[in-house]
């Protein structure tokens, strides 16, 4: 993660506290850097609900028509639901202003190319280099493009492409009756639509209102989705979803009213694909060892790649995957719709296995190879992470070591890993272990050792 006038420049984008560090300047800079970097083509311009959100599309728009580009505004749409139209359409790029699964003060620009995809190293190095020198590009008044707008389009095309993956019909006949936390975000009024009208479920939505705001914490974590299980409970659903503000992330409550655990959704999604295709999984350095135990199930291998979208697409590619994901956050990614992370794919793919299997959701879960998790943050300064890691590979000894992202460190049942977070400036510590003891004391022994 690099970081330009308190800016962090990271795996997705730019991101920042709006009015402090993401100033209209900043992001019109940057648009128009982005849009000398595409050649002046065709942009796909979207966004999440954030209160900033409408002002910092106006800035990424001045940006994008100084630089000659032809900007299709699509509105407040998920985050995939771009990236899918991006390349549908053959643009030659899109922006996303969201800051996704962080607080509501800040907000970002996601940045994508003609395919849709997160810019890798490369491409960021080139658009960082474009910005510094201040090398836009300049369209002359003969140069100048418009602006338009598309609001169903990109919806269409996307969950088109995902229920033609699973069996519409049977999941329409069990009438699944669904809780719906939408955080107001995004996917709030698509994913009734989606659940409501495309898959036929009974649903029981809160928080779907995108001119309010956030109800709850971003992230959809388990410990913030209480008013979710309650409405599971209280409405006899057979199922609970949860996303974030912009529709990339999903959380699931189960029939009880139990969240399941973020690696579990994954590998939700990762049973139902292996189940009926052949094919390999990629997955970020993070996610749980349960996806190693299901792809040996099915004789597959596990390919692994730094934290970070861009980082597990650019795997998927390498290893022609055919289900891949980031467990931690719960989200996955289904090449035959988009490499992105999804939570419509992930919400179609447990409803289509739970109509397949007759199973309920804790039915589903019992089935996943089982493992305890601790994760946390550690503050740290810049440059101190390399003495970290020294630190820890002097007190482990003998397991395997992948230096990738930070350090992981892995023995049969049990691992850690240690990294920088790509968002935030602190470090993130995740470990794993076969009983919640064994979890309990590898995360104290090396948080100790790592602030040591």
């Amino acid at each position: 993660m690099r970081r330009t006038h308190n800016l962090k420049i990271g795996v997705s984008g730019i991101r920042g506290v709006v009015g402090e560090f993401l100033t209209p300047g900043l992001a019109a800079g940057f648009a128009q850097a982005f849009g000398t970097y595409v050649g002046g083509g065709r942009v796909v311009l979207g966004r999440d609900t954030r209160p900033s959100g409408e002002m910092v599309e106006h800035a990424v728009s001045c940006g994008l028509l100084a630089a000659g580009c032809e900007v299709i505004k699509v509105g407040v749409l998920p985050t995939p639901t771009i990236q899918v139209y991006v390349e549908a359409t053959r643009s030659h790029g899109g922006i996303a202003i969201t800051a996704s699964h962080n607080p509501a003060e800040y907000n970002a620009l996601k940045l994508f190319n003609h395919e849709g995809l997160f810019f890798n190293h490369y491409e960021r190095g080139e658009l960082l280099d474009l910005y510094h020198q201040s090398d836009f590009r300049h369209a002359r008044n003969a140069e100048m493009r418009g602006v338009s707008s598309e609001s169903e389009g990109p919806k269409r095309i996307h969950f088109e492409r995902v229920l033609r993956h699973v069996d519409q019909e049977a999941i329409r006949k069990r009438r699944f009756r669904v809780a719906l936390d939408g955080v107001n975000g995004a996917g709030s009024l698509l994913s009734v639509d989606f659940l409501a009208n495309r898959l036929g479920c009974e649903l029981h939505a809160i928080s779907v209102d995108p001119t309010k705001p956030f109800p709850r914490e971003a992230e959809p974590r388990p410990e913030v989705l209480g008013a979710l299980s309650e409405l599971v409970r209280d409405k006899g659903c057979d199922i609970g979803f949860a996303q974030d503000p912009d529709g990339d992330r999903l959380a699931i409550i189960d029939e009880r009213g139990a969240a399941l655990d973020n690696d579990d959704v994954l590998a939700l999604a990762v049973d139902a694909v292996l189940a009926r295709l052949p094919g390999d999984v990629a997955v970020n350095l993070t996610t749980s060892a349960a996806i190693d135990d299901l792809a040996e199930r099915y004789g597959r291998k596990v390919w692994r790649s730094p934290v970070g979208e861009a980082n597990v697409v650019e795997r998927m590619r390498a290893s022609g995957a055919v289900i891949g994901g980031e467990g931690a956050n719960g989200g996955i990614i289904f090449p035959p719709v988009h490499y992105c992370r999804d939570s419509y794919t992930g919400m179609a793919f447990v409803l289509d296995r739970m109509a397949a299997t007759g199973l309920t959701v804790s039915g589903l879960a019992a089935s996943l190879p089982r493992y305890h998790r601790r994760s946390g943050k550690l503050q740290f300064e810049h440059g101190r992470l390399g003495p970290m890691i020294q630190r820890l590979e002097a007190a482990f000894q003998g397991g395997r070591i992948d230096r990738a992202d930070g350090i992981k460190m892995s023995w049969p049942g049990r691992w850690f890993h240690l990294r920088a977070s790509n968002t935030e400036p602190l470090l993130r510590l995740s470990v794993e272990a076969a009983t919640e003891q064994e979890a309990a004391a590898l995360f104290r022994a090396v948080r100790e050792i790592a602030q040591s």
